[in-house]
């Protein structure tokens, strides 16, 4: 697969080059590390990096251009492609590179601010016992049928993501299940992709630091049903919709495609009735489906329910997605449970916002025959007026608190710590609270004064193995913490 630059050229307004325009270009990279030869390398300026200062690394590694927006660039070591606005221009110039992948395969989109790992495993896991090989990118991992690969955003750049694409077109995949983050809908890190179907969870406070506002969060998710909507290669476009989200009516008003909609307490298409949560597990009734699953919480429900909608309306046999669904047994660091012989139940949890600290809460008031010990934090260099709200969550709902730290990243973690602590001293009362600003030693103390049927919540970073401070990331996994902390 190869373009000349004159090509790449061509499909940006006021795009120049500087060096020789027929030059083949057999890759596009924007880590210097990983260019080879006939790459062009894209020089991004970020805040900490300037992609400019690895030229020539990137040469080095074989790369026969550049891209860059800076207007005033001159070299006489590579050939250059200067483009007016780099964002824009990646979005138009990368699909086209790798001639559109998408249109090869059915692509799945999960966009809300909780449920969307879950959703998109039992969507898979569905897809894959009706005999068809899935790709799925998402929070914790990417995957390929049975490779895994890491990941380091929920939804990655442009480059990244079509190249990705384009690796999952070469093995042959037949669907594409992934999350579809704010950011990436915001800055289009998902253009050039034709999506056959878009499926919202719930929208609840998160990521105010980038969106400002609810409603520019809200707009942002709402992308994903206009784009599933547009005219494509491809028929049969569905949007999956929970109507109990006050969000959902904005959802569907963006949608003019297919509609599928879901929720327990609304009328809707696919709605669960006689729902029972026990700690072994849930069952409910959809329709003449009656399910005994493995996974617990109502929260469960509705992403059971999402799944359930969007296998449906890719024509799956309903015996097919009743069995994966009662073979489903969890995805890492979402209510997962640590095993070990002891009195007491240990929860890790992703829970990092106001809304999901609340569903696994609520869940395990549900399930606990004693005392609910909460230990969580808040991550630095994000969403700070979630801080308290968190803290007065955690405080009614649980009958200890332990307040640490998450990934402090640069900011201070006594001063993110102080922030939550406000909201939980609001509303503890006379139950008994901590603050620890280290985690290691707060999940320690859990597990200390935890007693025969306490359940301990240790919420935040849930499939995360590592820790963000301010100079370094270091391995941290709360279970492997948990667990050191019960052997001890």
């Amino acid at each position: 697969m190869t373009k000349t630059l004159d090509e790449l050229a061509l499909l940006i307004q006021g795009a120049k080059i500087i060096g020789d325009k027929n030059i083949s270009i057999t890759g596009i990279e924007h880590d210097s590390r990983k260019v080879t030869a006939g790459n062009i390398f894209v020089c991004m300026e970020g805040v900490h990096v300037d992609g400019h200062k690895f030229i020539n690394q990137a040469i080095a590694n074989g790369a026969v251009a550049i891209l860059t927006a800076r207007q005033d660039f001159q070299s006489d070591k590579i050939s250059a492609l200067i483009v007016p606005d780099m964002l824009k221009s990646l979005a138009v110039i990368v699909p086209y590179f790798y001639d559109y992948p998408s249109k090869n395969f059915r692509v799945i989109g999960v966009t809300g601010t909780n449920g969307k790992t879950t959703t998109t495993y039992m969507i898979r896991a569905i897809l894959m016992a009706a005999g068809y090989k899935v790709g799925l990118i998402g929070t914790i991992q990417m995957m390929i049928g049975d490779e895994i690969f890491p990941v380091k955003n929920t939804t990655p750049n442009v480059i990244d993501l079509q190249h990705t694409l384009n690796e999952m077109r070469d093995k042959n995949v037949d669907y594409v299940v992934m999350e579809v983050s704010s950011h990436a809908l915001s800055e289009n890190r998902i253009a050039g992709i034709e999506f056959d179907m878009a499926i919202f969870t719930n929208l609840t406070q998160d990521h105010l630091d980038y969106h400002k506002t609810m409603e520019n969060y809200r707009d942002a998710k709402a992308k994903l049903f206009e784009i599933v909507s547009r005219a494509g290669t491809k028929t049969n476009k569905t949007a999956i919709i929970n109507l109990d989200d006050a969000a959902g009516e904005i959802m569907l008003e963006h949608t003019t495609c297919n509609k599928i909609t879901y929720g327990i307490e609304k009328n809707c298409d696919l709605r669960a009735v006689d729902v029972d949560v026990k700690a072994s597990g849930t069952t409910f009734s959809v329709g003449d489906m009656k399910l005994n699953l493995h996974v617990t919480g109502i929260f469960n429900v509705y992403n059971v329910l999402a799944a359930i909608g969007a296998t449906l309306a890719e024509k799956i046999s309903p015996d097919i997605i009743k069995s994966a669904l009662e073979n489903f047994k969890s995805v890492h660091g979402r209510f997962e449970k640590i095993f070990a012989d002891i009195p007491f139940t240990i929860i890790v949890d992703y829970a990092h916002t106001p809304d999901g600290v609340k569903n696994v809460l609520e869940t395990a008031r549900q399930i606990v025959k004693n005392r609910i010990i909460t230990v969580f934090g808040c991550g630095g260099d994000r969403d700070n007026t979630k801080r308290p709200i968190m803290g007065r969550i955690a405080a009614e709902l649980s009958d200890i608190v332990i307040a640490t730290s998450d990934n402090p990243r640069t900011e201070d973690p006594e001063k993110i710590l102080s922030e939550v602590v406000a909201g939980v001293k609001e509303k503890i009362g006379d139950k008994p609270f901590e603050s620890i600003v280290d985690r290691r030693q707060a999940i320690f103390r859990a597990v200390e004064i935890a007693r025969a049927g306490d359940i301990i919540l240790i919420l935040g970073k849930g499939h995360e193995n590592y820790q963000i401070l301010k100079n370094e990331t270091i391995h941290f996994d709360d279970r492997e913490v948990a667990l050191e902390a019960i052997n001890n």
